[in-house]
């Protein structure tokens, strides 16, 4: 099959396919990242590395529940200095290796992502968005004033595209994208899982180890293509959209949305990784039926009058 009228250019970046491995699937060491690569997806992007190793939470971590998975691992990495090592084996990845990083502060976000600039990676991306750990994530990413700083103070230390992945757990994901773009973000990220939680009727306790954690998977999906649909009417900026993309039709809602790649995550788990494939299968079938020649022509044909 011929998959040229899926080349996707993106902030600078050149992908095969519109499709990515989301962050905090697969993502942290060469191996399974190489892997991704090879399965079909256009990019990748790595689990989300901070400053320093991090063990994250005890057990229970991850649970499904019946409308998607629910998970508070709490962002564990070996810490940016020995995720260089696993880095330095992918620089002959034949797509953009795209590093998700995480600080307690703007300046501590900086130079984690300088140091995985200058380990060579494509492009940044700036996890804004953890719904679970104090510090970081939401508690920076809820707010505008914070993302706007957090950005900047990224950009001044890098020269790859930055990507800013916004949180849904606002009233407003619009108010946060606009300070990503006023900061000098090169694209948006959205969106990172639902703050949600579950309790075991028999114990009567909560069931993941945090209590609280994000929700991914299918139900989430309607509030992603919203929170896209809403940045791009709002921002000059390509968006990535990202929650509870099973199949080619979830992606290419996202893309008439206005997105103009997608991240794939909790599906995985479920379809293999196969579905990298399937999906870039799908849309390419889709743009011949409705006589498209690229994939970038319907990115935001939803917002035609």
């Amino acid at each position: 099959m011929d998959y040229s009228a899926l080349k996707t250019h993106l902030a600078g970046l050149s992908m095969p396919n519109p499709t990515m491995l989301a962050s905090g699937i697969l993502g942290i060491s060469a191996g399974t990242l190489r892997a991704v690569a090879e399965a079909g997806a256009g990019a990748v992007v790595t689990k989300s590395v901070g400053l320093k190793p991090n063990a994250g939470y005890p057990n229970p971590t991850v649970i499904q529940v019946e409308c998607g998975f629910l998970n508070a691992v709490g962002l564990p990495n070996p810490g940016i200095h020995k995720f260089i090592e696993e880095m330095g084996e992918l620089r002959d990845l034949n797509v953009p290796l795209i590093v998700s990083v995480f600080g307690f502060s703007p300046e501590e976000y900086a130079e984690v992502a300088s140091l995985a600039a200058e380990a060579g990676a494509s492009a940044i991306e700036l996890n804004l968005s953890c719904p679970h750990v104090k510090g970081t994530g939401i508690e920076i990413g809820q707010n505008p004033e914070m993302v706007k700083l957090t950005v900047r103070a990224v950009k001044d230390r890098v020269d790859r595209p930055v990507f800013a992945k916004l949180t849904p757990n606002v009233a407003r994901i619009v108010d946060l994208a606009e300070a990503a773009y006023s900061a000098g973000a090169d694209a948006i990220t959205a969106i990172n899982t639902v703050r949600a939680m579950a309790i075991d009727v028999e114990t009567f306790r909560p069931i993941l180890a945090n209590r609280f954690g994000g929700l991914s998977g299918a139900a989430i999906k309607p509030i992603a293509v919203r929170c896209v649909y809403e940045i791009y009417e709002s921002v000059d900026l390509p968006i990535i959209g990202c929650g509870g993309i099973r199949d080619w039709r979830d992606a290419v809602e996202f893309m008439l949305a206005g997105a103009s790649a997608v991240q794939i995550g909790s599906a995985i788990a479920l379809e293999g990784l196969s579905i990298f494939k399937s999906i870039c299968d799908g849309i390419i079938s889709y743009l011949r039926r409705k006589g498209f020649r690229s994939v970038s022509e319907i990115v935001g044909l939803a917002h035609k009058k």
